[in-house]
């Protein structure tokens, strides 16, 4: 039996699309004697939430700009929906939204007034149910009304999300989101990203919060010094570290990391100012093993913790260093304010 069922433009458009909304080769970026991105290669799948984890100065920022058609590459090619976004970014530009670190806007325009111009930019002129709709779905339905200059944080932060939607983008890039916020306000914000994946719309984000990565990517690439170290879901890389937990503790005295190493389970060891923590394959034989130890040694254990291991576990392996979540100077000249109309400001 012959199938004559016709498709509509719709569908017909999506069934065409490419299945990776991103794919990305051999990408890098030098800024004098620091090559800041170093080779990178990734693909992003349509329709995930893909995270680029890594400290501040991994390289994050900058990947992002080049795939945002904000910051030319020296070498690589980008394509987004089977666009290549270099050497002319203006048609990509149209269909991505970005939410940058550093968002300047009107004081003195409502939120409402605020969306209307973002879309404008593009060609999109909104109706009055169209905004109210984009500003319920980022949770800020009972600010409309409001100037910029009067939201908290936590509600800047969600307007930038709501301005990077305004074009209704088949991707869209936020650059460490919940930077700055408190933990109630970064939970809420995580909240909202989740809403505008399950709507359809990409998500790519850049963060060096472990929990962030864990809850909300389904893919997570590990970044460091310009280079990406692994790639795949967070339970598949914790999984492929083959540890169980964290055993976290203090001693009284003094003692060398490499006392612990041999616990029974530990995978590695180390000191952690003002304790130490041991990764083992094994959580309950580790911490017999090191009250054991302790025992006859005659050492006091204080604050011993524990817990299943995490990307922090991941990242530290792959890495050799702690994943630090402070803020720091990423490995770039300082950086003028850019807009994604073209252009610096």
């Amino acid at each position: 039996m012959v199938d004559t069922a016709v498709q509509s433009p719709e569908q017909a458009g999506r069934a065409s699309a490419p299945a990776d909304v991103i794919a990305i080769e051999g990408l890098s970026k030098r800024y004098g004697d620091i090559l800041a991105v170093d080779g990178v290669s990734f693909t992003v799948r349509r329709g995930e939430v893909f995270g680029i984890l890594g400290p501040n100065g991994a390289g994050k920022t900058t990947t992002l700009e080049m795939i945002e058609g904000l910051r030319e590459p020296d070498a690589g090619h980008i394509a987004i929906d089977g666009l290549p976004v270099w050497p002319d970014p203006s048609a990509t530009k149209a269909r991505i939204g970005v939410q940058l670190q550093a968002t300047a806007l009107y004081d003195y325009l409502r939120l409402r007034e605020l969306i209307y111009l973002f879309g404008s930019c593009y060609g999109v002129y909104r109706s009055r149910t169209e905004i109210e709709e984009l500003l319920r779905r980022v949770g800020l339905e009972e600010k409309g009304g409001a100037y910029a200059k009067e939201l908290s944080g936590g509600q800047m932060q969600r307007l930038s999300i709501a301005l990077a939607l305004v074009n209704d983008p088949v991707v869209s890039f936020l650059d460490e989101p919940t930077t700055g916020l408190d933990p109630r306000a970064r939970r809420a914000l995580w909240e909202v990203i989740h809403e505008i994946n399950r709507a359809g719309t990409t998500v790519v984000l850049t963060t060096h919060y472990m929990e962030e990565a864990e809850r909300l990517c389904d893919r997570v690439a590990v970044m460091d010094r310009g280079q990406i170290r692994a790639l795949d879901t967070p339970r598949a890389l914790i999984h492929a570290l083959g540890a169980e937990a964290t055993v976290t503790f203090t001693l009284t005295q003094d003692e060398p990391a490499e006392v612990f190493c041999d616990l029974a389970g530990a995978l590695s060891c180390r000191r952690d100012d003002p304790g130490y923590t041991v990764v083992a394959t094994d959580a309950q034989a580790a911490v017999i093993s090191l009250l054991r130890l302790a025992h006859e040694r005659g050492l006091t254990i204080h604050n011993l913790d524990v817990k299943g291991a995490d990307l922090e576990d991941v990242f530290l392996s792959m890495t050799g260093h702690r994943l630090v979540e402070e803020e720091e100077a990423e490995a770039a000249p300082p950086k003028k304010r850019r807009s994604l109309f073209g252009g610096s400001r």
